[in-house]
């Protein structure tokens, strides 16, 4: 048993093998291998395994019955958000490209979810939040421009009901957010929203260490 143990802290002691390993943990069925897919040949990033699986378990500790996206991409998070949620849940996904929601409509049925489980709303987000129900959400998730994240911190934190959780998907940037080499506009924005979200009163949070990186929060009550 010693010797056990002293072949798994070898094992662990590599951060990088460990989070590849947890990244890789969930599989995934064929509806997100399609959406999958179709993001690659879109040329369009889509959360990791372990991202998603994190978004599916706070949406469901979370209850959620609404659930506001900013970013629909072709389903791949969206896919994961609505086995989270409630089966009477309505997820809101927000997209400026309505050719790629297209593709996750497709993904979506074919995942096994009713049309009526998803509202699509095509268009610029911060253009589309502003018409979203105060207090009326249980879960915000954003995977959208990167240099308007401290405005999309502020529409959450208006949707959000109180307990209601915010996420922020590719806060790492690639490694670029803790590099202290100088960095794009969109990286420092990055940073201020990391800093906004630790110094704010209103939120309890915790960066998870999955995919690219996820920032997520709880309203406070």
């Amino acid at each position: 048993m010693r010797q056990l143990r002293g072949q798994e802290r070898v094992i662990t002691a590599n951060r990088q093998t460990s989070w590849a390993f947890a990244d890789a943990f969930v599989a995934e069925d064929e509806a997100l291998r399609w959406a999958r897919e179709r993001a690659r040949e879109a040329g369009l990033p889509s959360v990791s395994p372990g991202t998603g699986a994190a978004l599916r378990l706070l949406a469901a500790t979370a209850d959620a019955k609404a659930v506001a996206e900013i970013g629909t991409g072709t389903g791949v998070s969206g896919i994961y958000l609505l086995h989270g949620m409630r089966p009477d849940g309505v997820l809101t996904t927000v997209d400026p490209e309505p050719d790629r929601q297209q593709f996750a409509k497709q993904a979506f049925r074919a995942a096994g979810f009713a049309g009526n489980r998803a509202r699509f709303i095509p268009g610029r987000a911060l253009d589309v939040l502003p018409r979203l129900a105060d207090g009326g959400y249980d879960l915000v998730f954003c995977d959208g421009d990167r240099l308007e994240c401290l405005d999309y911190l502020a529409e959450s934190l208006r949707l959000l009901r109180p307990g209601g959780v915010v996420c922020f998907e590719g806060v790492f940037t690639d490694g670029r957010t803790v590099d202290s080499a100088a960095q794009p506009a969109e990286v420092l924005r990055v940073r201020e929203l990391l800093r906004a979200v630790r110094e704010s009163q209103e939120l309890m949070e915790s960066l998870l260490p999955v995919g690219d990186g996820l920032l997520c929060a709880v309203r406070r009550g």
